[in-house]
């Protein structure tokens, strides 16, 4: 099922306003990738995988925005995937409170990709070189049930499959915020960062290092504008809204996981 954007709807058209440029920002490495060959002149093929929108109970769409703004700088080959199912629950997003309300995270999602997303079911990983997973507590609510069960959660079915399928296939994963845990389920024994483990005004979501440790991952600290990568997994995270920090460090910060993610491509 995809959702395309239809321009008759518009009465004028619209202007790409998307216009930033990635400065800063460090990476750490479990091993040195030098040996790995990058393909400088073909355009990558990267599928992204969104669980609706909005930070409560969908994609952080700020994330979503930063992997789509440094996807399409670097020339790559983007589409949006998510899943056809009804959202855990839809949040008031200026009381922070559940409502009665139902919404599908496919048609949610649609809002993001400005409606060209596909049905995550549909999926072909031998179709990409890379997948890229932006945070928000969707993934914690409706790519799995962490908001629920933590570190016993389980993942969407199809999404699990998909993340072995790219892993053993050697294609990377890009992860940031909240969705680093996807992996830390799927592919027990990896690195990766969710940020700091002092809990702070800062790292207000520090705990989450402890329940990452608890399921047999390295977590490697790390700021905000970096990125960790796990070369031999080839899984590349960063924390972006784990961390109370300025939008455009966050950005940085995704910047830095999606050059990485690409590289390893």
């Amino acid at each position: 099922m995809t959702h395309h954007f239809n321009p008759a709807l518009f009465l004028v058209p619209l202007t790409s306003m998307m216009s930033a440029v990635c400065t800063g920002g460090t990476i750490t490495h479990s091993e040195e990738p030098g040996h790995l060959p990058v393909q400088e002149t073909m355009a990558k093929r990267v599928a992204v995988i969104l669980s609706g929108c909005g930070v409560y109970d969908g994609t952080e769409i700020h994330e979503a925005s930063a992997v789509l703004v440094h996807l399409s700088r670097a020339g790559a080959k983007v589409q949006m995937f998510a899943p056809n199912a009804d959202q855990m629950h839809v949040v008031n997003h200026c009381e922070g409170k559940p409502t009665e309300e139902k919404r599908n995270v496919l048609q949610e999602s649609a809002r993001i990709a400005r409606g060209d997303v596909t049905d995550l079911a549909e999926l072909d990983v031998s179709a990409f070189d890379a997948a890229i997973i932006p945070g928000g507590f969707g993934v914690a609510k409706n790519l799995s049930d962490w908001a629920v069960k933590n570190k016993d959660c389980t993942i969407q079915p199809h999404l699990e499959k998909l993340i072995k399928a790219f892993h053993k296939a050697g294609k990377p994963l890009g992860m940031c915020c909240i969705s680093p845990v996807l992996a830390a389920k799927v592919l027990p024994g990896c690195e990766l960062t969710v940020g700091q483990d002092k809990e702070c005004e800062k790292w207000p979501y520090a705990q989450t290092v402890v329940a990452v440790k608890t399921m047999g991952c390295k977590h490697v600290n790390t700021d905000v504008e970096e990125a960790h990568v796990d070369v031999k997994n080839k899984l590349v995270t960063t924390s972006a809204f784990m961390c109370n920090a300025p939008f455009h460090k966050v950005f940085d910060g995704v910047g830095v996981m999606v050059k990485e993610t690409l590289k390893l491509a």
